[in-house]
């Protein structure tokens, strides 16, 4: 799938584990897994505001576009590191 999920950079980048942003966010460890793990098909913008939140910082430091055209490279979607 061409949107790539950076949650695992970010938890550690703020060195937070999955167990506490799970507790932050009020979402269950499993659904954050399959979030982490690039399985979901789509997310909820209010759960992705709650991690935002919990996280500081914006949806493009979480979330990534690859085009197929582009052979597999990484376009970063966002601000960067903050």
């Amino acid at each position: 799938m061409p949107i790539i999920v950076n949650l695992d950079v970010m938890l550690a980048k703020r060195k937070m584990s999955v167990t506490e942003l799970s507790e932050k966010v009020g979402i269950t460890m499993a659904n954050l897994s399959i979030l982490k793990n690039g399985k979901a098909k789509a997310i909820r913008f209010s759960t992705l505001e709650a991690i935002c939140k919990a996280l500081d910082c914006q949806p493009g430091d979480l979330l990534e576009y690859r085009s197929e055209e582009e052979g597999g490279k990484f376009v970063k979607v966002g601000r960067g590191d903050r």
